[in-house]
């Protein structure tokens, strides 16, 4: 569905030239949910707008659906839906109906048949009570919803979504999680961009690590959670301050995280030793298991803080 070689975009020139994609091979086989993830700066957002004939190529090739993005850009845009999130692609004046049913016509519908989209759409997404709001009075939350029913217009065979969950509540995101299911059932093609590690384990049949434009690792979740077969994380229950400093000095612990009722510590190689010592100090609520694709993520892309 979406294969990509080489595919380089720098933007400026000279000294000032600075590539967000950097001679990329990348694929997304038809009727899959790939994930991207990648800290802020990776290419993510640039690869989708590439894909999406928002953006043209520095060098390199993209082919959506058997069409090249520069030679076959109107094919490509009538084989897909994009979600970008945000603010922008709003009419604020009109109201959510209106403003999903004029994309239903620009995409090509006719009047009748984009009015009965744009409800069945805003039902799908729960804006079934909101139709008639004003899109400059909607949350971030609710914005988000919009461009996702915008996203669901028709029946294209691929869906780009960047983010699509930013500034959704938990409820809003457990019901997108739902639809995305089945839109996978549907046989739909959907590439996901997103920052939540959880999202990305349930909704990915594959995922790929995005890092300063190259890709570092693409796999299943299983996979690349075993990418770091020799680390181990013990989750423990009942640990006192005094049994988590002894443990945290032991040499193989890499980090812990969180007290008292549940901790969990990174380990570098056998647990054993860590196991036994909890059990020593009366902990009989832990456990041992591979890392979690945050940890991959964290032992990948390492501690950035609030860098990006």
């Amino acid at each position: 569905m979406i294969t990509c070689r080489g595919l380089r975009r720098t933007f400026g020139a000279g000294e000032d030239e600075a590539v967000a994609l950097d001679g990329l091979d990348f694929e997304v086989q038809r009727g899959e949910t790939h994930c991207l993830l990648g800290p802020n700066g990776a290419g993510k957002t640039t690869l989708v707008r590439i894909l999406s004939t928002v953006l043209l190529p520095t060098s390199g090739s993209a082919v959506v659906n058997g069409f090249d993005v520069v030679d076959g850009a109107d094919d490509v845009r009538r084989s897909l839906r994009i979600s970008l999130g945000g603010d922008r692609g709003f009419h604020f004046g009109l109201s959510v109906f209106e403003n999903v049913r004029f994309w239903a016509t620009m995409y090509g519908l006719g009047w009748r048949e984009a009015t009965r989209e744009s409800h069945r759409v805003l039902d799908l997404v729960g804006l079934a009570d909101q139709k008639q709001a004003k899109a400059d009075d909607l949350s971030r939350g609710m914005k988000q919803r919009v461009h996702l029913a915008r996203t669901l217009l028709g029946d294209v065979p691929l869906l780009l979504l960047d983010e699509p969950t930013t500034g959704m509540d938990p409820v809003a995101a457990r019901s997108f999680r739902e639809l995305i299911g089945d839109l996978q059932a549907a046989g739909r093609t959907i590439l996901l961009t997103t920052h939540n590690m959880d999202e990305a384990e349930q909704l990915a049949d594959r995922i790929t690590m995005l890092n300063h434009g190259r890709v570092e690792a693409t796999d299943s979740p299983t996979a690349l959670r075993h990418l770091f077969a020799d680390r181990t994380t013990v989750v423990a229950s009942d640990v006192a301050d005094s049994v988590r400093s002894t443990i945290v000095a032991m040499p193989n612990v890499l980090a812990a995280r969180g007290e008292g009722d549940h901790v969990e510590f990174d380990l570098d190689g056998d647990p054993q030793s860590v196991l036994q010592a909890l059990l020593d100090a009366g902990v009989v609520q832990l456990r041992a298991e591979p890392p979690s694709l945050e940890q991959v993520y964290l032992q990948m892309f390492g501690d950035r803080g609030m860098s990006v």
